[in-house]
């Protein structure tokens, strides 16, 4: 398919909730593979629709080594999530050139909309939780950067608008 723009913060959209995914059509799926093409341009391990101004609760996920093992998600929820954090360093492209390591949960378990239109639950682990929990969090019109100190998040958008 094709590799889609990703926007830039502070555009609206990145700011505002999804709406749900009411079924699994040819639209949605022609969606899933143009995101995983921009997330494999990148190179990324997870894409929300909303980065690429597609205001849909659609998600993809690729941790993998290999790549070509990407999940496509659609109306994403964590039902669980682990106790035990895990540190990472996050970026996006609607913001690049800056990162901010933070803690999130070390495993979640995530419901959705799978690419056949049946509900499933998977149990992720490492980066794969990590990504997919970013990526919700873009589903919900939040960014990475929300869940910092005021402090730390004044630095990042203020080191961010010096690179633009």
């Amino acid at each position: 398919m094709s590799v889609r723009r990703c926007i830039r913060w502070p555009d609206r959209r990145l700011r505002t909730p999804a709406d749900p995914v009411a079924g699994i059509t040819d639209d949605i799926h022609a969606i899933w593979t143009d995101m995983i093409d921009t997330m494999e341009a990148m190179p990324g391990v997870g894409l929300a629709a909303p980065q690429i101004g597609v205001m849909l609760r659609l998600a993809v996920v690729d941790a993998s080594d290999a790549r070509g093992q990407a999940i496509r998600m659609a109306n994403p929820e964590i039902i669980d999530a682990s106790a035990i954090l895990r540190d990472h360093e996050e970026a996006s492209p609607n913001l690049p050139g800056v990162s901010a390591r933070l803690e999130r949960p070390r495993g979640v378990t995530v419901r959705f909309l799978n690419d056949a239109g049946e509900i499933e639950t998977r149990d992720l682990v490492g980066l794969w939780s990590t990504s997919v929990q970013h990526q919700i969090d873009h589903l919900d019109g939040k960014m990475y950067f929300d869940r910092l100190s005021r402090l730390k998040r004044d630095r990042l958008i203020k080191r961010a608008r010096k690179l633009k």
